[in-house]
């Protein structure tokens, strides 16, 4: 048996410029990083002694003699990418919830990968995990998504992930005080807003927009790049919320789809309630907000969101790894 723990992601800028029809053309760049919220995959073989072949557990109980028949997608693909003939046992939890803008479905598409090559008794790179991750997800699959995702889960760490036209990717780790991390993580809040959404859906409408987007686009590069050269001289939680808030009404010019009335309504809350700014996480439409408070503020934050969950968070520096082996 064979269980893996993988980081959930919050990208912070540059969301959009990792989709490979923008990059490709003009090169991409994001930053953010892996947090203490993770997926856990478990695997196993199965004795023949059962009816069934493989039982894959998530929110259904799957039980199948092929493959073919395995309804989760992700799984089916994997499987399917891997070769698998051994009958094989796979239980997945999530510390948060799916689909909800914080990478989940790419950590446990990186995870279980992670898990089985494990199994195998196979060494795995992190560059690997991640490209055989954005293949299911982009080529098998056929989801409107982009490359940060699965870099992350993968890699771990605050990083800046530069993608580059000729496809590949250079993952660059911010080298920071802890002090100027600290400033970030313990002054930020992950405000789930209770509404669930499909990711797919929404990119798709960015990407099929995507000439009419490209100004936007650049000026998410933009705003990106100019956080990346202030996060090493201890940038303030203050422009950190400027940025986002610029951030945030430019992702709304992408895709009607990326906020509604609710969501417009929960982001003035917060800042009424003191925050200095903040944006949706993901692709939008749902999930969490992330809101940047002075610590001055954090009880009147607090109290003005008493009937919502609220997440509190570190960043982390370890990305898919091995927790327990039992051959």
């Amino acid at each position: 048996m064979i269980i893996s723990k993988t980081p959930f992601r919050l990208s912070l800028f540059g969301g959009g410029t990792d989709f490979p029809s923008y990059y490709l053309k003009n090169g991409g760049c994001v930053i953010g990083g892996t947090i203490d919220k993770y997926c856990y995959v478990t695997a196993r073989y199965l004795p023949n002694v059962f009816d069934f072949k493989h039982r894959i557990v998530w929110s259904r109980n799957e039980t199948v003699n092929n493959y073919k028949e395995i309804y989760h997608p992700t799984v089916r693909s994997i499987f399917k990418f891997m070769n698998i003939k051994k009958g094989l046992e796979v239980h997945y939890q999530g510390d948060l919830q799916k689909n909800s803008g914080l990478g989940t479905s790419s950590s446990f598409c990186v995870g279980l990968f992670n898990t089985l090559y494990n199994l195998q008794n196979k060494k795995i790179s992190p560059k690997k995990l991640s490209l055989n991750a954005i293949h299911v997800e982009q080529k098998m699959l056929n989801e409107n998504c982009g490359s940060q995702d699965q870099i992350w889960a993968s890699y771990g760490g605050f990083n800046m992930i530069k993608f580059n036209k000729n496809g590949t990717f250079e993952v660059n780790r911010i080298r920071k005080s802890k002090k100027s991390l600290n400033n970030l993580d313990q002054n930020m809040f992950l405000v789930y807003t209770g509404l669930n959404r499909f990711s797919n859906n929404i990119e798709e409408d960015k990407i099929k927009n995507l000439d009419k987007n490209i100004k936007n686009f650049d000026k998410i590069k933009e705003i990106t790049n100019s956080f990346i050269k202030q996060i090493n001289s201890n940038i303030t939680i203050e422009h950190c919320g400027v940025l986002m808030n610029d951030y945030w009404e430019i992702k709304k010019r992408l895709s009607k789809k990326v906020t509604n009335p609710y969501i417009n309504e929960l982001y003035k809350e917060g800042l009424n309630n003191g925050a200095i700014g903040g944006k949706v996480i993901g692709s939008g439409g749902g999930g969490f907000l992330l809101f940047c408070c002075n610590k001055n503020k954090h009880k009147k934050f607090l109290n003005g969101f008493k009937k919502l969950p609220i997440i509190r968070f570190n960043f982390t520096n370890t990305g898919s790894e091995i927790i327990f082996r039992n051959s």
